[in-house]
């Protein structure tokens, strides 16, 4: 049975663009470029040939992989969520107790994590840290830099 991965409507949709991208634009080139190679003669010498079929098997997997994780797919409100304990699409703000600054994090599922925009997977060390923890609750979180101390300052969505 497939896992179920939960997303924002944002992710959602970009995962949905992806896919219509790779299965329109994407298998078009790919076309395009087994047709050149096999202009170019003998198959069975045909460097270009094999490249070309060698990146259409690796562009069908991930068409594959995209549809089964869109089937199980699920949307998650955040408007009908408990906002007084961190959960997936949370957003806590956190002091670090350690180097006195203060730091947002959104947590989202391990496929919408981009640690740049402060998305971060419920997945990840932090992330699993934060889960359950309410506003005032102050949390030891081991990352492979050490130990990290953060007092949660607010919760939102």
């Amino acid at each position: 049975m497939a896992e179920i991965s939960y997303f924002t409507e944002e992710g959602l949709a970009s995962l949905k663009a992806e896919l219509h991208e790779l299965k329109t634009k994407g298998r078009a080139e790919i076309a395009h470029a087994i047709a050149e190679a096999r202009e170019k003669g003998d198959l069975s010498e045909n460097a270009e040939y094999d490249a070309a079929r060698e990146a259409q098997g690796h562009h069908e997997l991930r068409i594959s992989k995209l549809e089964d994780l869109l089937a199980n797919a699920r949307i998650v409100d955040s408007a009908s969520m408990d906002m007084s304990k961190i959960t997936v699409l949370s957003k806590a703000k956190l002091k670090n107790l350690k180097s006195n600054t203060e730091v947002t994090y959104y947590l989202v599922s391990e496929k919408e994590a981009n640690f740049k925009e402060g998305k971060i997977s419920v997945e990840s060390p932090i992330g699993k840290g934060l889960l359950g923890k309410s506003v005032g609750d102050t949390v030891e979180i081991k990352v492979p830099a050490g130990v990290l101390s953060f007092e949660v300052l607010e919760i939102g969505r």
